[in-house]
């Protein structure tokens, strides 16, 4: 029984061992050394640092030689950033951020970024720099000690980075200082970066032989003829790059009001309700990874507060004035941040205030003149209707109005056949006068 048990447990280990060699070898692509590349084109979020840090993780997992980051953003937030340097700065296998295609740029954060990684590479036409830091809070304004103070921590951090890395200390202080950008030629001649390189294969090539630092000791790059393979992002990160745009929470918050007030002031139209739902669920996960001013939620909160009023309170406009007012200073106080990646872009919030404001005061008029409108039906509905008497009408009659033959009654005779109006009505009786 004791052999039985031993059998098998060698056989499951053989099996195990052809598995983990197949994967290896097929990884390996027969024997020649793999680079991982992912591609970062966008602001630099939490969910953009999270995407980064976990690609490396899984390049690291599966035994790459290295991962290359293609690079090309305006910059993005500081502690993303700094999530990411960090990566790079401690780095357990390879690491290369290559400014990518011809026409992008390291901007900002992304200069940090270049600047931090193992080896830093920018293709022709590509620029980098302007890593001056934006102010943060209402208004994007600081004093100027604080503006001061922050200027001087990104300058002690950018110095720390490119002496950690042996390059232009004096260039990236200038970079924050002065907000100085500059071409990949210049990066190069000034020790920014370490190569130019036309393409990926090129930059394989030119990085071969090279020496990089990592946690576990210098390594020697052997780059030459190695096999790239394209990490497509996943459909989650995918999801959660796209909602960290905060001109895409922006509309999505603006769906969900819109959604909700229809609902509301419709009960049962179903559809509304959910696609309003669905929509805010999504702008506020998305604002959880954008520094949002909550001052700017609650303005325009208040905005859809005031075009409710306006069907409650005879402002002949006014509160659906102020309420477009609300709507667009929120709008622009909602991201706590001067810079153009993280703030709502002017030709999306524009256009999103007056559709949204038309929207809202299209609908608040027809709910006003809904409520003005004359009654149709009811006792109410036959007052000032026109008809014919049937017979003469006094104490008693019968007149003919909407189609209808309706007892009547009236203050003077009036003869058959006259031109009435009725003036009220009284239970099955209605009362009329001649026209």
């Amino acid at each position: 029984m004791k052999n039985k048990i031993l059998k098998y447990v060698l056989l499951s280990m053989f099996i195990v061992l052809c598995i983990v060699g197949v994967a290896v070898q097929s990884h390996c692509e027969d024997g020649k050394r793999v680079f991982d590349v992912i591609t970062v084109d966008s602001a630099i979020t939490p969910a953009v640092a999270k995407y980064i840090t976990k690609a490396i993780d899984q390049a690291q997992t599966k035994g790459s030689a290295g991962i290359i980051i293609l690079l090309d953003t305006p910059g993005g937030l500081d502690l993303a950033m700094r999530d990411i340097v960090k990566e790079l700065l401690n780095p357990t296998l390879p690491v290369i951020v290559y400014v990518y295609p011809s026409g992008a740029r390291a901007a900002s954060a992304g200069v940090m970024i270049t600047m931090a990684a193992p080896v830093a590479a920018m293709a022709p036409g590509t620029n980098i720099g302007a890593a001056h830091p934006v102010a943060i809070g209402v208004g994007g304004k600081m004093d100027e000690t604080m503006a001061k103070k922050v200027e001087n921590d990104a300058v002690a951090y950018a110095s720390g980075i490119a002496k950690k890395r042996g390059r232009n200390a004096e260039w990236i202080e200038q970079a924050v200082k002065e907000s100085v950008s500059i071409t990949a030629e210049e990066a190069l001649k000034k020790n920014v970066i370490d190569v130019i390189a036309s393409d990926v294969d090129e930059l394989l090539n030119k990085i071969d032989g090279c020496t990089v630092s990592l946690l576990s000791g210098d390594v020697i790059l052997k780059t030459k003829g190695a096999v790239i393979n394209e990490m497509d992002m996943g459909l989650r990160e995918k999801i959660l790059v796209t909602l960290s745009d905060p001109n895409i929470a922006y509309i999505l918050m603006m769906i969900g009001l819109a959604g909700l007030y229809f609902e509301f002031s419709n009960p049962g139209a179903i559809l509304p309700g959910v696609v309003g739902g669905i929509s805010l669920i999504l702008a506020f996960f998305a604002m959880q990874t954008l520094p949002v001013n909550y001052a700017g939620i609650a303005l325009i909160i208040f905005g859809i507060i005031l075009f409710i009023a306006e069907i409650k309170i005879v402002s002949h406009g006014m509160l659906s004035v102020a309420g477009v007012i609300s709507l667009a200073l929120g709008s622009v106080m909602l991201f706590e941040s001067s810079a153009p990646a993280i703030r709502v872009s002017m030709s999306v919030m524009i256009p999103t205030i007056i559709i949204v404001s038309i929207f809202f005061i299209v609908v608040v008029s027809l709910a006003v003149k809904a409520q003005m409108k004359k009654p149709s039906t009811g006792a109410g509905g036959m007052i000032g209707r026109r008809g014919k008497t049937v017979t003469p009408v006094y104490t008693d009659g019968k007149v003919l109005v909407k189609g209808e033959l309706w007892n009547a009654f009236s203050r003077e005779l009036i003869e058959e056949g006259t031109e009435i109006v009725v003036i009220n009505v009284n239970g099955l009786k209605v009362e009329v006068e001649k026209i």
